[in-house]
Parts: structure tokens; C-alpha cells; sequence
């Protein structure tokens, strides 16, 4: 061959500039031909010696007759590059490829399988056609690889081991097939962090998310389903990518969590255990979803505290209010409704939050409260029962609003 020829063949590899002319007709070829038919816009990295790789082909000769592929057996290829494992000319031809990149590859018979061949397969002295699709790349040095998409403002805890958490998640493959979601079940995946019930990735990519948090976790083979793949879904050695949705988490030494929005100057008393309450409330759930509200139905919900007419919870977060006082109560589904939720709006292993009002408050034991507010000094005369009076009244709830007046 003219050192011209050689000089147009290497920058063809180089640059990977389509060689049309080459892939018709190449005649003896010293080197790999690549075409880079198809280069995806987005390419996170490319294909180097010692990365593991999985892609499909198709291989041909010549005359266009197939010898191999690995679309008929139904399994993508999976090895590593640069390490003798493949045909010299493949591991030339895969260098520097992306994620979705397509690319033809003719491979020499002095880099495919010379003048042996394989027997029943391919001849000696075979030029090679190879038709490639790259589908994943990682390396044993890999990490998880975690992008925020999403944070929201307050975040009073970050999720830690041990924790419950509630989360939706799209599922893919790295070129973007998708193999699960949770949307598509209408419910959230519901488990345990750091206990061994999710994939090593998991266990490390929800670590420190706040709910309402969005992320997206690329998580290599070795910390997924490595060499097994998981049923007909996710192939061996396959990255996963999760788009994931924290909504909800808590743990199950949680307590009520009290954040006290806005207290009254003045507090006579404070309610306790055996009080009966009147308030008012917005009841949600952790990302923000409204259930309940007593707003909407213009009535206080009214009830005694501590005695078990109401969740745990709530028994507990309306100890001590004042009247007037505004306050968040922050209840943990072991203190509300438990793993079975309650009705078609609270799902099971809910954290509840209640935004409270309080109105007023009393004891049936509560004697009647007299204020004398102002008295005469000359004062020898005071009633006795079954005297005849007139006098004039404001009348008003506890909260000060007005209701009769003289």
C-alpha cells in the first residue's frame, strides 16, 4: 500500500471522519476503519483501555452473509477493552466510543482471526464487518455518581441508615432503556436504609436527602445486580440509573416533633392531659399534600387530649398549647396510622403534619373564673341570690371573637 493510503487510513481513525469510499471497497487494509455513523449530543465519557463495556453487534464479510451476532442470541456483549479478551481490530475499533454511539468497523484478517479463521465460521484471511451500538461503560474504580436535580428550601433532617423512607423512582439502564417504576405502580417504593434490603447503590445514594428532594443516581454493576443481572430486565453487568422522588421518611425511634409557629404574649394556663380542645388545623402529608382540614368544613375539630380519642400523636403534640397559639405538629406513622394509612388519602407508613390553631380550652373540672375588673370604692352593698340586677355584657369566645352584646 502507498504511505499515502496509510497516512488517509490513519486519519480516518483519528478523526473518525465517515469513509464512505473505504467501507465499499477497502482492499487491503493495515489498520481499523471506523465510521462514527451515529455520535449521540450527550457523552458523559468514552470507551478506554480497562473499562468494562457491554454493546451489541452485528458481524458480517464482505458479500454482506452473517457470521455472527449478538442481537439473534438475544444477550448483549460484555468484557473489558485492551485487555486481549477481544479481536485486536474490536478493541482498536471500541476505543473512545460513548453511550448510544454507533459506529462500522472493518477489521484487516491480521487483527480479526488471520489466516486460521474459525473453523465452521469464518474463513482464513477474512475481512471482517463489524455494525457496533455501545449500551454501557464503567470501571472497577467507579463511585456512584449522585446529581441533585432538586432541593427544596427547609430541610429540618437528612435521611441517615436506619431510616424508613417513601420515595417514587424511574428506573434505566445507562443508554435509557427503562426497566421499572414506581409511577407506573401508583405507589411509592416503601423500605429500610442501610439494612440490606435495597442494592448497595441505594443504600448509598439515599443517604442525605432531604423529602421533596429529586436526584439521579448512576450506580455501576458492582454495587447493583453485578455479573447476575436481575431477571430479563436488567442485563449482567449492567449501570443503573434512578431518577429518584423523596417523599417521605422517618425513623421508628422518631418522636413527635413540635415547631412552635407563634405563641400568645399571654398564657394563663397550658392544656393538659384530660383538657377539652378546640382547634382548628391543616393536616398534610411530608410533601405537602393536604388530607384533612377543618378549615374547609368551617368547624373546630373539638376533642379531649390524652385520652386516646385521638392518634398518639396528636394526644402528645397538644400537650402545653396556649390559647391562640399556633403550632406544627410533626407525627411519625408509628404515632398516627401505622403501615395500613388511613383511607385513599393517608398511605401507610405516613409522616402526618398538622398545622394548629387553637381556639380554646377547658376542664370539666375547670370551677368559673371570676376577674374583677373594676369595682367602686364606695362599695357596702354587694348581691345576694334571688336579688333582681341590671347590667350590661360583652360576650366572646376565649379567642376574643365577639359573640352577644347587651
Amino acid at each position: 500500500m502507498a504511505p499515502g493510503s496509510t497516512i488517509l487510513l490513519l486519519i480516518l481513525l483519528f478523526l473518525s471522519v465517515p469513509a464512505a469510499p473505504a467501507l465499499g471497497d477497502p482492499g487491503p487494509l493495515e489498520d481499523v476503519v471506523i465510521d462514527r455513523y451515529y455520535i449521540p449530543k450527550i457523552c458523559l465519557r468514552e470507551v478506554q483501555m480497562g473499562d468494562f463495556i457491554r454493546y451489541h453487534y452485528n458481524g458480517t464479510f464482505k458479500d454482506g452473509k452473517k457470521f455472527d451476532s449478538s442481537y439473534d442470541r438475544g444477550a448483549t456483549v460484555a468484557g473489558v477493552v485492551g485487555v486481549g479478551r477481544l479481536i485486536t481490530g474490536m478493541d482498536r475499533g471500541l476505543q473512545g466510543m460513548c453511550v448510544n454511539e454507533r459506529r462500522h468497523l472493518i477489521v484487516p484478517p491480521h487483527l480479526g482471526y488471520g489466516s486460521i479463521g474459525v473453523a465452521g465460521l469464518i474463513p482464513p484471511d477474512a475481512t471482517l464487518y463489524f455494525d457496533v451500538v455501545m449500551l454501557d461503560i464503567w470501571n472497577k474504580k467507579d463511585k456512584l455518581q449522585i446529581t441533585t436535580l432538586s432541593k427544596p428550601e427547609h430541610c429540618n433532617r437528612t435521611v441517615e441508615n436506619s431510616d424508613f423512607v417513601r420515595y417514587h423512582y424511574n428506573g434505566t439502564l445507562l443508554d435509557g432503556t427503562p426497566f421499572d417504576s414506581s409511577y407506573s405502580k401508583d405507589s411509592t417504593y416503601d423500605t429500610y436504609v442501610g439494612t440490606g434490603w435495597l442494592i448497595k447503590g441505594m443504600d448509598q445514594g439515599l443517604l442525605g436527602m432531604c423529602a421533596g428532594e429529586k436526584r439521579s443516581i448512576i450506580i455501576p454493576p458492582f454495587l447493583a445486580y453485578g455479573e447476575k443481572g436481575y431477571g430479563t430486565v436488567i442485563p449482567p453487568q449492567a449501570s443503573l440509573v434512578f431518577s429518584v422522588l423523596l417523599v417521605d421518611f422517618h425513623n421508628p425511634k422518631d418522636g413527635v416533633f413540635l415547631e412552635h409557629l407563634e405563641v400568645p404574649e399571654s398564657c394563663k394556663r397550658r392544656a393538659v392531659t384530660g383538657d377539652f380542645v378546640r382547634y382548628h388545623y391543616n393536616g398534610t402529608l411530608m410533601d405537602g399534600t393536604l388530607f384533612d382540614s377543618s378549615y374547609s368544613r368551617n368547624h373546630t375539630y373539638n376533642t379531649y387530649i390524652g385520652k386516646g380519642y385521638i392518634i398518639p400523636g396528636m394526644d402528645q403534640g397538644l400537650q402545653g398549647v396556649c390559647v391562640g397559639e399556633r403550632r406544627r405538629v410533626v407525627v411519625p406513622p408509628h404515632l398516627a396510622y401505622g403501615e395500613n394509612g388511613a383511607g385513599n388519602k393517608i398511605p401507610g407508613s405516613a409522616v402526618l403534619i398538622f398545622d394548629v390553631h387553637i381556639i380554646d380550652f377547658h376542664n370539666p373540672a375547670d370551677p368559673v373564673e371570676v376577674e374583677t375588673v373594676y369595682r367602686p370604692e364606695g362599695c357596702n352593698v354587694t348581691t345576694r341570690n334571688r336579688d333582681f340586677i341590671r347590667y350590661h355584657y360583652n360576650c366572646s369566645l376565649l379567642d376574643g371573637t365577639k359573640l352577644f352584646s347587651s
